[in-house]
């Protein structure tokens, strides 16, 4: 729950990195959040689907500056979620680039959210 939390904390902040880890983990909480919504709402008497789509549109914002973040951790602009507006291909295609892995160190976005990576040892021959 922290991960979505921390999300939600940073509404509005596109500029620095998230981490693969708190990107999905805000997306399943989110999508879970999203089906109780749908299962509760018809009981409290929400026929139009409001109580949802209020819901959507309050988490429109985190979720277009986590999806940034994200993508400067792969040392891709936050714009190219705009690919995903591309019928079909665009979609898969920001969720490949979404489970890529983190940059090793710094990139032009900021620090490695994973913390710092030890560069590899080297043995050495005798």
């Amino acid at each position: 729950m922290n991960y979505y939390t921390s999300v939600l904390k940073n509404y509005a902040v596109f500029s620095g990195r998230t981490a693969r880890k708190g990107f999905w983990m805000f997306i399943l909480i989110n999508f879970i959040i999203s089906i109780i919504i749908s299962f509760v709402a018809p009981f409290l008497g929400d026929k139009s689907g409001i109580i949802g789509t209020i819901y959507m549109l309050a988490v429109l914002i985190p979720t277009l500056a986590v999806g940034a973040r994200r993508l400067h951790d792969i040392n891709k602009s936050g714009w190219w979620q705009l690919i995903s507006l591309i019928p079909i291909v665009g979609g898969i295609w920001l969720i490949v680039l979404f489970c890529l892995d983190s940059d090793a160190g710094d990139n032009r976005f900021g620090p490695n959210p994973k913390g710092v990576i030890a560069a590899p040892v080297i043995p050495t021959q005798v």
